[in-house]
């Protein structure tokens, strides 16, 4: 089990190291705070021959002004052309060279860049994710000629209405809001940002102080140490501590922006969101919701699977799922229909976020969904590459990482009643419906 200790109550001016667990498989989590700020967390695993880094950045969608939307994700791609020292061709043969896997990802509250390399390649690995993240140079051309690879990202995602659905429901539920507003911005924002807008978001978001270098795989906790603080010995202030994670909290308005968002779009299948205001990662009860959710829409005996799939042949694809931020949350559930059956479909949405909102989930269907959450976590960690996410992920967003056996116990510790008010306190809240599709004059109003 893990320290409750932030990384942030560190000594300024030295090195302090911690082992945090002792994970499955014998492996153990130890996490080292250089004079700086910076952190750095390992997971060794015994029997692989990989290794996965990453080094994560507490910065996303959320942090930006509207003239600045969609910046991390530009400048997540901006990073991979070049460095002071190598042109964005010597960074793709090295990591070829050595048969790596290296990439990124933006989200609402972070952005993270990776690589996984045999274990043998570890200095290889280290030495080309933080020269990136670190050197990077962000010229006038290279912003360019990136917009239009930006642009066309966002073209792709107005093509997908399966995709597209999830940001316009983030609007709907959010409003005009950063974290209501899409990672990859809008064609307009990014057809308006500068080489000077975006350098400068750069320089002063990415600072070592606020990162987290997460290791995981064959590993020794002290070599990372090492190669970590050569690669960012330039960047270190030894008067500097740990940046304090993002601040949680609740929102103080959870009524969505907008009860029904329709998009019209002709494709051959409705998209459909409804959903309400969720939990923040901070809270308790965000077990209890998840539970919830895996049992409303988490496998093939949920009900939502039951009732819309298998028994009346409406869907082929419908879940629910929950996502959680510093200080708020959603809970949605999707579906994926013909248009003529839309309404149909929206009306067992309905029935079943009520049912559950009013308790009816039984002990049989709460275990079930128990076992669903602990077998996709557990599962989901038979890789180095997962588990460098999740003990950095669990870093920059706790200041700290929760042990899985922790977690495993917090989910077996969910009782009937824990769901029954998880689930009355979120879905009785106003929902908000969103709906891209063929529709022109249809009329949702009240579907929420």
């Amino acid at each position: 089990m893990t320290s409750s200790r932030p990384a942030q109550g560190a000594v300024v001016g030295r090195a302090v190291t911690r082992r945090l667990e002792r994970a499955t498989g014998g492996g153990v989590i130890t996490r080292t705070t250089l004079p700086g700020g910076l952190r750095i967390v390992t997971e060794g695993m015994p029997g692989v021959r990989s290794a996965s880094v990453g080094v994560w950045v507490p910065v996303g969608s959320r942090d930006e002004s509207l003239s600045l939307a969609g910046t991390s994700h530009f400048l997540e791609h901006l990073l991979f052309k070049a460095t002071t020292s190598r042109s964005g061709l010597d960074i793709a043969r090295a990591m070829d060279a050595v048969g790596g896997e290296f990439n990124a990802f933006t989200e609402k509250e972070h952005t993270c860049f990776y690589a996984t390399v045999l274990d043998r390649d570890l200095e290889v690995a280290i030495d080309i994710v933080s020269d990136v993240v670190l050197n990077a140079t962000v010229t006038a051309q290279d912003v360019d000629v990136e917009r239009g690879v930006v642009l066309e990202e966002i073209s792709m995602r107005d093509d997908d209405p399966s995709d597209l659905v999830h940001d316009e429901f983030s609007t709907a539920l959010f409003g005009d809001v950063p974290l209501g507003r899409p990672v990859l911005g809008t064609e307009q924002s990014i057809a308006g940002l500068t080489r000077r807008q975006i350098h400068g978001y750069y320089r002063r978001r990415y600072t070592p102080d606020a990162m987290v270098v997460s290791v995981a795989g064959h590993v020794e906790h002290g070599e990372v140490v090492r190669l970590v603080r050569q690669a960012f010995a330039d960047r270190l202030d030894p008067g500097l501590a740990p940046q304090p994670v993002r601040p949680g909290g609740e929102p103080a308005n959870l009524v969505p922006d907008r009860a029904v968002q329709v998009v019209e779009d002709d494709t051959e299948q409705a998209n459909l969101v409804l959903g309400t205001h969720g939990l923040s990662r901070h809270d308790p009860r965000r077990w209890a919701l998840g539970v919830a959710s895996s049992a409303l829409g988490g496998g093939m005996s949920s009900r939502l699977f039951q009732r819309v799939r298998e028994e009346r042949g409406l869907a082929y694809s419908v879940y629910s799922y929950t996502t959680s931020y510093a200080d708020a949350g959603q809970f949605g559930v999707y579906a994926g229909c013909q248009p003529g059956k839309a309404d149909e479909v929206l009306t067992i949405m309905r029935e079943e976020l009520d049912s559950v909102a009013a308790g009816t989930l039984s002990a049989d269907e709460i275990e079930r969904g128990k076992g669903q959450m602990r077998g996709g976590i557990v599962l989901g960690l038979e890789d180095a590459g997962s588990r460098m996410t999740r003990i950095g992920k669990s870093e920059i967003a706790y200041g700290d990482i929760l042990g899985l056996d922790e977690v495993l116990t917090l989910i077996d510790a969910v009782t009937p009643d824990d769901v029954a008010e998880a689930a009355q306190l979120v879905l009785s809240r106003p929902r908000c419906l969103t709906v891209v599709g063929p529709f022109g004059e249809h009329d949702f109003d009240g579907a929420a």
